[in-house]
């Protein structure tokens, strides 16, 4: 599979960007900084560009609809309102837990809302999976993890994804139509440079992961077999999201989190937002508003 090098739309130079989020409605694709505390917004059309301040270090932004979202904070989950620019707190996540925050998440096709947590100093493995149902219900699906990332599902709802960053390992898990999980398995250990950040499923199934330090994505086919690589002019890719009006078109977030002044100069592009097409369409991103409904 060939694709076209990646290209960057917006150098925003981000210190952590992250979670790219495609809203068909706005033709616009929506990131976070998480370092930056930031929230951008690029839209395809016009180029506009726009950019919000959090109250924290957001990890994660989901859909709940008509321009509000859900985004992970260090101490829980809150609504955001892309109209007003304010946040609303709606679950609290491990008061017990400090020195953690929220990490990567995604909103699955039955409404439900996947998410991650992780020690802010990425040293203890004080990390755990979540999922929220309806009526905002909390539950741990998995423990563990010094950096949880990544959770995603295959097309058919039948198997969740989800990335043990410090271990270089990408899970494969079961899924209930409850939501519940079974059958944890290795699906890929990564191999050469780069850790397991991000990723995304594409409408064949095929697995696609950000390497955080790998300079590249990597596409896996539902059997787990490394089957393509895209690479970028920079070392840290950090989450993909498929969007257009084909879901064809794949936007990618990256960070200078971690690099020396030195690298930072031979990486110019590094913390930008970059697109490039792929031969084959993604999903499109679900809504948990089933999950906050009020």
């Amino acid at each position: 599979m060939t694709m076209p090098a990646p290209v960057c739309v917006w150098p925003i130079g981000a210190e952590l960007a992250e979670g790219p989020l495609w809203q068909a409605a706005e033709n616009a694709v929506y990131f976070v900084d998480i370092k930056g505390r930031r929230i951008h917004r690029f839209v395809v059309a016009t180029g506009e560009r726009t950019t919000w301040y959090a109250p924290d270090q957001v990890g994660f932004i989901a859909p709940l609809g008509d321009r509000a979202f859900v985004c992970g904070l260090p101490d829980g989950l809150y609504r955001f309102d892309a109209v007003s620019g304010e946040f609303d707190k709606l679950v609290d996540v491990e008061p017990h837990l400090p020195g953690n925050r929220l990490n990567d998440g995604f909103a699955d096709t039955r409404g439900r809302l996947w998410f991650g947590s992780m020690d802010d100093a990425e040293q203890a493995p004080s990390g755990t999976l979540y999922r929220v149902d309806a009526g905002a219900v909390l539950s741990t699906q998995d423990s563990g993890y010094v950096i949880t990332n990544g959770p995603a599902m295959s097309p058919d709802g039948r198997t969740l994804y989800h990335n043990d960053t410090m271990r270089r390992v990408v899970y494969a898990f079961d899924v209930a139509i409850d939501g519940t999980l079974s059958g944890k398995r290795v699906f890929t250990a990564i191999a050469g440079d780069g850790y397991p950040d991000g990723m995304a499923v594409d409408a064949e199934g095929y697995v696609w992961v950000a390497l955080f330090g790998g300079w590249r994505i990597d596409r896996y086919s539902p059997e787990g077999e490394l089957v393509g690589q895209i690479a970028f002019p920079c070392a840290n890719i950090t989450k993909l999201a498929f969007g257009g009006d084909d879901l064809q078109t794949v936007y990618v977030s990256t960070a200078w989190k971690g690099l020396t002044a030195a690298e930072r100069e031979k990486q110019p592009l590094a913390g930008g937002l970059f697109t490039f097409r792929s031969p084959v369409p993604g999903q499109a991103p679900g809504s948990c508003a089933a999950a906050f409904a009020r």
